[in-house]
């Protein structure tokens, strides 16, 4: 997903605590989900970031390189300005955008029929 086109809110929004569990019925498992989503959210962004930074080192850094490279600060920058995971993974799951399934409650419902 492309994290930067999201429309998630930069900033603390007090949620309705009831609206997070009325997919799973549970505020515990609905969190739990949203948390495993913010880490790979977190973790794919990570890897994007340093995958961009990687084009600047360089193994002779000198003091002219290190305050002369805009492009790097710029892209750090952007980054620092993106909503945090969290935020984004909440959004997903608000927006039913997040696939998830429980394995205990797939085992009761077989045992069940």
């Amino acid at each position: 997903m492309d994290y930067k086109k999201t429309n998630a809110a930069t900033n603390t929004v007090t949620r309705d605590v009831m609206d997070l569990c009325n997919d799973t019925n549970n505020i515990y498992e609905s969190v739990a989900i949203m948390g495993k989503r913010s880490n790979q959210i977190a973790s794919d962004i990570k890897t994007e970031l340093s995958n961009k930074l990687k084009e600047f080192a360089s193994m002779n850094d000198n003091l002219e390189e290190i305050f002369e490279n805009r492009e790097q600060i710029e892209i750090s920058r952007f980054y620092e300005k993106l909503p945090k995971p969290t935020l984004i993974a909440t959004q997903e799951f608000m927006e039913n955008k997040v696939y998830y399934r429980n394995p205990t409650k797939d085992k009761l419902q077989n045992s069940q029929l």
